[in-house]
């Protein structure tokens, strides 16, 4: 039974979706139907949770606006949603940071997550090397 109910559903999940996690700085782009209008909303903030759950997966963003901490909780896959950028890669060790909500200012920084290079395909590190180095 749980098969076909899988099944059903996975037809419905979105295929575009970037990996990201909490942490992560992120933007959002909403459509907003005004009247007759669609027009393309961002959101952007920090990811500070995700649920999993198959087509019912939301994750929550948080933002200060003009002082203010503002969170929206997002269907990950709602038509709602145009597309999400991931902008910058935070390094955590928490699944959920509900404590930022607590913080103010430099001390609800997040910590980048370091980049680490990866060589291409068929080429060595000391051809890389001496690529660089011309």
């Amino acid at each position: 039974m749980m098969n076909r109910i899988a099944n059903w559903t996975q037809d419905d999940l979105r295929k575009d979706v970037p990996s990201f996690g909490p942490g992560d700085t992120v933007s959002v782009w909403v459509r907003v139907v005004e009247g007759d209008k669609e027009r393309l909303q961002a959101f952007q903030g920090t990811v500070i949770g995700r649920r999993a759950g198959g087509l019912d997966e939301t994750f929550t963003v948080r933002k200060v606006s003009m002082g203010v901490g503002v969170e929206r909780i997002f269907p990950l896959h709602s038509p709602t949603i145009a597309r999400i950028d991931v902008l910058r890669r935070g390094h955590v060790r928490r699944a959920k940071l509900t404590y930022l909500r607590g913080l103010k200012g430099k001390k609800a920084r997040i910590r980048e997550k370091a980049r680490t290079t990866v060589p291409s395909k068929g080429v060595r590190n000391d051809e890389m090397a001496a690529a660089t180095e011309e």
